[in-house]
């Protein structure tokens, strides 16, 4: 008892005085760095989109030519004729010539902390903190800048670059954060090697939990303790490793991970601030647990079978799925070695489940799950438009405007971004993207968004205009 009361103190010193520290190099980085040159930020006014062919994010075709009035952060008007406005208000008129105006984009399932970085980076504990800070606000930016107006962040420690990009002291989408996940000793998130395992009353945390990118926990009460912590900092969802993982190194894919009431207790801590928990799973033993104990969506699932998809039907579980495939978008991992080999596994399993997806109707979101590689980061428009292997190009569209919304709207009062999303219609969230050409005819304009992209507004405010 002696001990643990030893360690449980001071991993709570510990903890403490590290997001402390955290938190200052990250608002300090926030604060002093600017957006770069590449950004035209501006404040919220009135803004008018004329002539303009909408895809409203759930439609099946383009509107006749329009125009969209945006006072502020939100979209006051939409009329296929003229708008007038008031005399003496401030107006800027952007001519749409025909192109398409469009929801932003969302991606449900990024790791703003790691997208950019190597798994050595991350697991190194001689990389400077304000190194990786730099890192993860350029991330940020570019992500804005691919079009992705909205993010759900499954696993990093993105609770002050959240805040930053809200107080417009750094650039990027808005954030969902899950903050740490949670994983069990062996697990998914668990990242120490067996020499770490001895325990002493001087042992620290490992540096992915230093980070705070995942955490272990064990037992009911110490996933009570983990979850109520990310609560606690901000977390719209709560996020456990409820399966074997293809990056991690201690756990073959087969393994589930958690009791039904571990993976409970965290959902019943969630429920508690009327919000949500996600699990990564790819088996059917290990989703169909996290099921039983109350967990509202599934990430990857690539492993599922019939049966699976079934229960996932009748209890209107969600699926974030990628589209995992053995081909340029891969994460690197060397040839021969046990991550090479689990992933080769989930990748003969995309197919499968995407059939399983559309066969049973599951309530579908898209993301991207990219990471240690910042080449694969750029490819994240190209990871959405491969989805036409399984959808039209109307349903891809949908799922990564108005679908995904839906599920960032299930954190209810956690949701940090009170409004519609993912719609262009009046009343929603100021959002948009303004596009050189007909995405319904070529979806592939979403893959040069540098060039393709003429205008990039979020919450009202326009970060990029070529016109």
């Amino acid at each position: 008892m002696r001990r643990e009361h030893l360690q449980f103190r001071y991993q709570i010193a510990l903890s403490a005085l590290i997001l402390v520290l955290l938190g200052l190099i990250v608002q300090t980085g926030c604060t002093r760095s600017q957006p770069s040159s590449s950004v035209q930020r501006q404040e919220p006014t009135s803004i008018l989109f004329e002539k303009v062919r909408i895809f409203n994010g759930t439609s099946d075709q383009l509107s006749d030519l329009s125009n969209v009035l945006v006072v502020g952060n939100k979209i006051e008007k939409i009329s296929q004729t003229p708008i007038a406005t008031a005399s003496g208000i401030k107006l800027t008129r952007i001519d749409g010539n025909s192109r398409t105006l469009m929801p932003g984009l969302i991606d449900n399932h990024v790791h703003l902390f790691t997208i950019t970085s190597t798994s050595d980076e991350l697991l190194s504990p001689n990389v400077r903190p304000e190194v990786m800070n730099q890192k993860v606000q350029a991330a940020a930016e570019q992500m804005l800048l691919r079009g992705f107006t909205s993010v759900r962040d499954l696993a990093g420690p993105v609770f002050d670059l959240k805040r930053a990009i809200d107080a417009g002291d750094a650039v990027g989408p808005r954030i969902y954060p899950s903050g740490a996940m949670i994983s069990q000793t062996s697990g998914h998130g668990d990242y120490r090697t067996p020499e770490s395992l001895v325990w002493t009353p001087y042992t620290t945390l490992n540096h992915p939990e230093y980070q705070g990118n995942g955490v272990v926990a064990d037992g009911v009460d110490e996933v009570l303790r983990r979850t109520r912590e990310q609560l606690m900092q901000g977390a719209t969802q709560i996020k456990l490793a409820a399966g074997g993982g293809v990056s991690s190194n201690n756990d073959p894919l087969d393994v589930s991970q958690y009791t039904e009431a571990e993976l409970r207790a965290a959902v019943e801590a969630a429920e508690d601030w009327n919000t949500y928990v996600t699990v990564h799973a790819y088996t059917p033993r290990a989703i169909q647990k996290a099921i039983r104990a109350g967990v509202k969506c599934i990430e990857h699932g690539q492993l599922m079978d019939e049966a699976t998809a079934k229960i996932m039907a009748e209890k209107g579980i969600w699926l974030s799925m990628q589209p995992f495939l053995d081909d340029e978008d891969a994460i690197p991992f060397p040839e021969g070695s046990a991550n090479r080999a689990k992933q080769l596994e989930v990748v003969r399993g995309t197919d499968s489940a995407y059939a399983l997806a559309k066969k049973y109707n599951l309530k579908t979101a898209w993301g991207t799950d990219l990471s240690f590689d910042a080449k694969l980061a750029t490819r994240q428009g190209a990871q959405l438009t491969k989805m036409v292997r399984w959808y039209t190009p109307t349903e891809v569209l949908k799922m990564a405007t108005s679908t995904n919304a839906e599920l960032l709207a299930l954190s209810g009062p956690r949701n940090p971004y009170p409004g519609k999303l993912g719609v262009v219609e009046e009343g929603a969230l100021a959002d948009l993207l303004l596009v050189d050409g007909d995405l319904l005819k070529n979806i592939k304009l979403i893959e040069n968004p540098d060039k393709n992209f003429v205008v990039i507004m979020k919450n009202g405010k326009m970060y990029k205009n070529l016109l």
